[in-house]
């Protein structure tokens, strides 16, 4: 399973990758605003640390617009996909951009019915979002699920599943668990997954006895 950053940050995003992480990076509008930068300046300086799936979300809401901002982003980096939410207009345009092999990422997925069109459209990856799902008593792992069942079912698709909306490394796990391709995760998360307090109590005591053993 790949691990993508869900970050705007290229410090950050370089962190990871000193970590062995950083497989592909995932943005959206909102962790632009948050970071205060240039979307495609942010986006181009991504796409050269890191090799894989650069991810940059589309904000026109009609399909033509959604297809002329898809091309103006794959124009970014050779490993720049475009994010458009899944809706009727975002259909329409991921086949068009798909049809010219301009890769692109299905986001705001919440059902396997949406997933289902998500790869009859040609979406290269898709991101069923579980956290969002959780919040409203809705079971977000069920989801990923279901979704790679239904994946694994037909050889013809080639859709990825991109797990997103993972608040927590318990979250992390259950995709894993059943197969997703990939999660995207925010950089509190890594730090999340690397601590435990049993590691933390070990080394205090390794360091405790070594001390003891120079006396």
């Amino acid at each position: 399973m790949k691990i993508f950053v869900d970050s705007a940050d290229v410090a950050e995003i370089r962190q990871a990758r000193a970590m062995g992480l950083a497989d592909g990076v995932t943005t959206n509008p909102t962790l632009i605003a948050k970071a205060g930068v240039d979307l495609e300046k942010t986006i181009r300086a991504i796409a050269e640390v890191v090799p894989g799936p650069v991810n940059a979300e589309v904000t026109a809401l009609e399909a033509p617009a959604i297809i002329a901002e898809g091309k103006r982003f794959a124009a970014w980096g050779k490993n720049v996909h475009v994010k458009i939410p899944l809706n009727h207009d975002g259909l329409v345009a991921t086949r068009a951009l798909a049809s010219e092999g301009i890769p692109t990422t299905l986001t705001l997925v919440f059902s396997p019915a949406q997933a289902i069109l998500a790869a009859a459209a040609g979406a290269s990856w898709i991101c069923p979002f579980v956290g969002r799902l959780d919040d409203i008593s809705f079971d977000g792992g069920q989801l990923l699920s279901d979704i790679v069942a239904i994946y694994r079912n037909d050889a013809d698709w080639s859709t990825m599943v991109l797990a997103a909306s993972l608040r927590h490394p318990v979250h992390v796990i259950q995709a894993a668990l059943c197969g997703c391709d990939a999660v995207t995760i925010p950089f509190s998360v890594v730090r999340q997954m690397e601590g435990h307090p049993l590691t933390d109590r070990g080394i205090a005591q390794f360091i405790a006895d070594s001390k003891k053993g120079k006396g």
